[in-house]
C-alpha cells in the first residue's frame, strides 16, 4: 500500500500530461477541419491524425454529423475536460487523495 500512496504523485502528472496532449490534440483537429486542403497524412499532421482518428471513428459511429458539420473531436473536448475535472481539478478525487 505504501507503493501505491507514493506513486501517486506521478500517476497525477502523467495523468494531466495525457488529458492534456490529447485535449490540445482535438483542439488542433477542430481547427484543422477548417483548412480541408490540408493532407493531415503529410509533414507533422500525422502526430495528430494518427492518434485522435481511431477514437474519432469510433465515436463518428454512435454521432453522425450534424449539418454536415463534425462534432465528434468537440464531444471528445468536453469528455476530456470533464474527466480532467474529476479526476484532477482542485477537488478531484486523484488530487484530493494526494494532499
Amino acid at each position: 500500500m505504501p507503493l501505491l500512496v507514493k506513486s501517486l504523485p506521478t500517476l497525477h502528472f502523467l495523468m494531466g500530461f495525457v488529458i492534456g496532449s490529447l485535449t490540445l490534440a482535438f483542439l488542433l483537429r477542430i481547427i484543422l477541419t477548417w483548412y480541408p486542403k490540408i493532407d493531415l497524412r503529410t509533414g507533422f499532421w500525422p502526430i495528430i491524425f494518427l492518434t485522435t482518428e481511431p477514437v474519432l471513428v469510433a465515436t463518428r459511429k454512435i454521432v453522425a454529423p450534424i449539418g454536415g458539420v463534425d462534432v465528434t473531436p468537440i464531444i471528445w473536448v468536453g469528455l476530456l475536460s470533464l474527466f480532467r475535472e474529476l479526476f484532477l481539478g482542485q477537488q478531484g478525487l486523484l488530487t484530493q487523495i494526494i494532499f
